[in-house]
């Protein structure tokens, strides 16, 4: 796979409203997806694990069999190689532009 498919699957992931819920519930701790199930009472459990698949696919879940549970992880390394290719360059030359801007508006007031 390549780094663009890599970064499709990520994008694709985030996409769905729900599949970002999972993530943020798992930002703090990992949990099962039984735990997981009960945040969204209103899908069944089989889209949780549907939803679950394409995060593990796209990097952004890893999943642990402990027993007969399944713990799940957030594995953040997709998204901060997104923002260090994405986010924080383009941000960084706007913050640039901006700064470049006041201070020519700046050095036009004086006059």
């Amino acid at each position: 796979m390549s780094i663009h498919d890599e970064y499709d699957a990520v994008f694709k992931a985030l996409a769905s409203p729900v599949r970002r819920q999972i993530l943020d519930d798992l930002r703090d701790q990992p949990l099962t997806t039984g735990a997981l199930c009960t945040h969204f009472a209103d899908i069944d459990r089989c889209t949780v694990m549907q939803h679950l698949k394409v995060l593990e696919e796209a990097g952004l879940v890893i999943a642990e069999r402990r027993g007969r549970e399944r713990w799940n992880h957030l594995n953040a390394m997709p998204i901060q190689d997104i923002h260090d290719r994405w986010i924080g360059p383009h941000a960084a030359a706007a913050s640039a532009r901006l700064a470049r801007f006041k201070q020519a508006v700046e050095a036009g007031k004086g006059n």
